[in-house]
């Protein structure tokens, strides 16, 4: 077998596994829960699982690719002119880049664990950042003529404390994208070893289908 052949496999594999968790990222970005302590617009999905399983299954630049893949396919159907899906992209190549790095050193489930947890709070760290910078003001500009009072009330309304944009998002934000960090590692450390093995099965079908197509 040339070394050619190998890579062309290899990537086949690849693209076949990106497309699968790129579908089912998809599909888990469209099932949104609300949080009752949190504002109406902020709800919890579970559409970077995917990613971070493709950032450990594939590499790092994997899981970023399926985060994009995910976010222009919902990009038509969403309701944000485009800045839900911005921060969701950010906010989840965050994630599963920072985590897939890590991983990629050294691929043991206790790095994976460690893994995941720096990967969570890099992404909540940057949730401030990203929403401080770019998507409360975009969002005040594009819905609220330029004010972002309604997106204060939204908090006040739960907690008055937080009467200020960096004050909600500390309090509110910060806790909760960690939060939701660690329970798609929770989740992803459960069922990454049979899909590990799916995968590796699926490697192994479209090497023996190729050999047979020779």
């Amino acid at each position: 077998m040339t070394n050619q052949s190998s890579r062309n496999k290899s990537n086949t594999t690849k693209i076949a596994i990106t497309a699968m968790l790129t579908a089912v990222a998809v599909v888990l970005q469209y099932i949104e829960i609300p949080i009752p302590i949190m504002p109406p617009f902020i709800k919890l999905d579970f559409s970077d699982i995917p990613e971070l399983i493709g950032a450990f299954v594939i590499s790092p630049l994997y899981g970023v690719i399926i985060c994009l893949l995910k976010n222009l396919i919902h990009l038509p159907f969403g309701n944000s002119a485009g800045i839900g899906e911005l921060a969701n992209f950010l906010m989840g190549a965050v994630f599963a880049f920072t985590a897939g790095i890590i991983y990629k050193h050294n691929k043991t489930k206790k790095t994976a664990l460690i893994a995941c947890i720096i990967g969570a709070l890099a992404m909540a760290a940057f949730s401030v950042a990203i929403n401080y910078f770019i998507v409360y003001p975009a969002y005040a500009v594009v819905l609220f003529k330029g004010s972002s009072e309604p997106i204060i009330k939204a908090y006040t309304a739960i907690l008055p404390a937080s009467d200020n944009i960096i004050k909600s998002l500390l309090i509110f934000n910060l806790p909760f994208t960690f939060v939701k960090g660690i329970i798609d590692a929770i989740v992803t450390m459960l069922i990454y070893k049979p899909l590990s093995n799916m995968f590796v099965k699926l490697n192994e079908d479209i090497n023996k289908k190729s050999k047979s197509e020779k």
